[in-house]
């Protein structure tokens, strides 16, 4: 496996970064970054992006959880931000990053009594991590995701994303997150998502991501999220959902969690007014409201 590694001077001076980045093996001979702030014995919030962003995402949340007194972690996973990019798309698939992610998880952080909090890709694969140890996480915030099986159409606004990912000749993926926001990020702030990638070279995993998401019973990683709802469907810790009402990928999916899932039942559940795809740029601040209270809950 050919292993891509950004360099540091493109993460220098990034604004509203102030966080250093620890580093972790998660196998075969990959180093993935995190940012771990917060007080040793606080609560652990286990903060999870997707595509094609990273833990830059959290830079309003990480402080204000951390203040609260919670252990603020947020990976960056493989393939973005400051962890290693595998150079070649087939060396990432839904199970892999499956694998990586737990490595983390369980093997270097050990966590337990954890929140989760999860958006895009960041539920795809936090839901998945929190049904296969269920034992290490007393709460979930899920905003903008789903845990798909191929069962239901994907809907025209994944697809049309999908087709795009495919298809457009240079990714910006910096343009990509502002596009996915209802405020306009700075040119500096989109300058950060950019950093990551020197070049095309660097993007597999982010040009990967949109073909792994599960779109026919055949899928490879169908039986596993099966499995993973087998344990949703009888979770009766909190869960909480903080939706934007202006993304068109994942609108109308918190209803399927809600309905799905015991511990959704009675919960404080909040559309997030004039939000977009990526909540956290939107409503970061609020969004560390939601998961502090959850955490107060569990």
């Amino acid at each position: 496996m050919e292993i891509l590694r950004t360099p540091d001077e493109r993460f220098a001076d990034l604004p509203g970064w102030p966080y250093e980045s620890r580093h972790a093996e998660v196998g075969d001979g990959l180093r993935m970054a995190y940012v771990d702030e917060g007080p040793r014995d606080g609560t652990p919030v286990l903060l999870l992006h997707g595509e094609p962003s990273w833990s830059y995402l959290y830079r309003s949340m990480i402080g204000p959880l951390a203040d609260a007194g919670l252990r603020a972690i947020a990976p960056d996973l493989i393939g973005f931000g400051r962890s290693d990019k595998p150079a070649a798309r087939e060396d990432y698939s839904y199970a892999d990053h499956m694998r990586w992610l737990t490595a983390l998880v369980v093997d270097v952080l050990d966590l337990r009594g954890a929140v989760l909090f999860g958006q895009d890709w960041g539920g795809l694969l936090g839901l998945r991590l929190a049904a296969e140890q269920e034992e290490r996480f007393a709460a979930i915030v899920a905003s903008n995701t789903f845990l798909p099986t191929g069962d239901r159409p994907l809907g025209e606004g994944f697809e049309q994303w999908r087709a795009f990912s495919q298809q457009v000749p240079e990714f910006p993926t910096g343009a990509i997150v502002n596009g996915g926001t209802t405020r306009d990020l700075t040119p500096a702030e989109i300058a950060a998502y950019d950093a990551p990638f020197p070049d095309e070279s660097y993007k597999s995993g982010a040009r990967q991501f949109p073909t792994l998401v599960p779109a026919s019973p055949q899928d490879p990683a169908v039986p596993a999220n099966r499995a993973a709802w087998e344990v949703l469907r009888r979770w009766e810790k909190p869960f909480v959902c903080a939706f934007g009402d202006r993304d068109p990928v994942t609108r109308g999916a918190d209803r399927v969690l809600r309905e799905l899932i015991p511990g959704a039942a009675g919960q404080p559940h909040v559309t997030l007014e004039g939000v977009g795809h990526f909540s956290q740029e939107d409503a970061g601040p609020r969004l560390a409201e939601i998961v502090i209270a959850t955490a107060a809950s569990a």
